[in-house]
């Protein structure tokens, strides 16, 4: 079964609505991440996990009503090291509270360190038709450097078997590591494309509070390229990746057109999405406004907590308009289609400033569309948080 094109499941800028499902295991903590993921040295109780998931999705179905799901993302966490049979289980309860028409976009991630064939095939006949591989550097020294758990030979291996198994693949890879220069981003960069289905997603490396790398680059110990390398890393990054067709379409992901990721343009798109699982969060439209959802996020308290009350949410804000205006603008800033400008207008009740605007297209850092929409410029991009707060204001 191929995943259907965007045009087959709704208007191409329709945000529509995803479902996201947390698994927060890792088998080790890579030193710069900050996602919700544990490591846990006891075998993980996958059925009670199961059995949590599903009820957990009762509870967001009675807030978000009956909805047409049009992607479904397994993020983590590690989400390859759930057994094919908990895959199955998970798609099943979701399309028992939603309707799931066929040919959607069914995405999970894994790590190359827990790929193989026999698992791979057990995703794809649970209904998983496309993977998202961490594979983050092609060189064995910075693999070991980002505290990945495999080397190239294992990456390269598992982009062999996504492909062969699943109808869609993309990889990630993390740039403007310490002491990389442009001349071997530009080589690693050039390898990966060849490997590449339709999707690349390609991250600089960023420092976050919390992190082991935090405290390194706070001690003096790790020092990553300052802003003006950056640029060049990121300037280089476009012109390969756009020079063989795979243009960004979002400040980090490079797709073929007609192979963006669904379920990420439904965030970016401002979309409404449900989160299952521990520290997931989820938007959901609520009559004619919007709540923002967020679970528990260390995984035990969350399966205590949906044991006893059925749901493990900790948080249900509902948005005011100004606050919706605000994440539309965050989010469809990213996009290279920009921002539908009436529909933010809708929200905030006000036109951008003619000030602020006019400074940011003299100074080439954003643009209109005709008269529909706004969106950054590729220049606006280095500079994104400062654009979306000018505007914001």
């Amino acid at each position: 079964m191929q995943i259907a094109p965007l045009s087959a499941i709704g208007d191409g800028m329709d945000p529509g609505f995803g479902v996201y499902v947390h698994w927060p295991f890792c088998a080790a903590k890579c030193p710069y991440c900050d996602f919700n993921s544990h490591v846990r040295h006891q075998p993980v109780d996958q059925s009670r996990f199961v059995a949590a998931f599903l009820k957990e999705m009762a509870a967001v179905r009675a807030l978000s009503g009956p909805r047409t799901v049009t992607s479904i993302f397994m993020g983590g966490g590690t989400p390859s090291l759930m057994d094919p049979r908990t895959v199955e289980a998970i798609l099943d309860g979701i399309a028992r509270q939603w309707h799931v028409p066929d040919g959607i976009e069914i995405t999970m991630e894994a790590n190359p360190s827990s790929v193989e064939a026999t698992r791979f095939r057990g995703y794809r006949a649970a209904g998983v038709n496309r993977v998202s591989l961490g594979v983050q550097a092609l060189n064995d020294r910075d693999l070991k450097f980002l505290g990945r758990l495999h080397d190239v030979e294992n990456a390269l291996k598992a982009i062999r078997l996504a492909r062969e198994i699943f109808p869609r693949m993309s990889f990630d890879l993390i740039y403007a590591r310490p002491n990389q220069t442009v001349e071997e981003w530009e080589r690693e960069l050039k390898e990966a494309v060849s490997y590449a289905v339709d999707h690349l997603s390609l991250y600089q490396l960023t420092i976050e509070e919390g992190t082991p790398f935090y405290g390194l680059h706070k001690a003096g110990k790790l020092v990553v390229p300052d802003g003006e390398q950056s640029a060049v890393l990121y300037e280089a990054t476009q012109e390969i990746t756009a020079d063989i067709g795979m243009p960004a379409y979002e400040v980090s992901n490079h797709a073929r057109p007609g192979a963006e990721s669904r379920h990420n343009l439904t965030y970016w798109r401002y979309g409404d999405y449900a989160g299952i699982g521990p520290g997931a969060h989820g938007r959901l439209a609520i009559g004619s406004g919007k709540i923002a959802t967020a679970t528990e996020r260390n995984p035990e308290a969350w399966l205590q907590r949906v044991e006893e009350c059925g749901e493990g949410l900790v948080e249900r804000e509902l948005l005011d308009f100004e606050a919706q205006a605000d994440e539309l603008l965050l989010m469809g800033l990213r996009l290279r289609e920009g921002v539908d400008l009436a529909r933010w207008q809708t929200l905030s009740g006000r036109d951008p400033d003619p000030a602020r605007e006019e400074f940011l297209i003299e100074h080439g850092f954003i643009e209109r569309i005709g008269n529909s929409r706004l969106r950054c410029t590729p220049a606006g991009m280095l500079i994104l948080d400062a654009v979306v707060a000018d505007l914001a204001c």
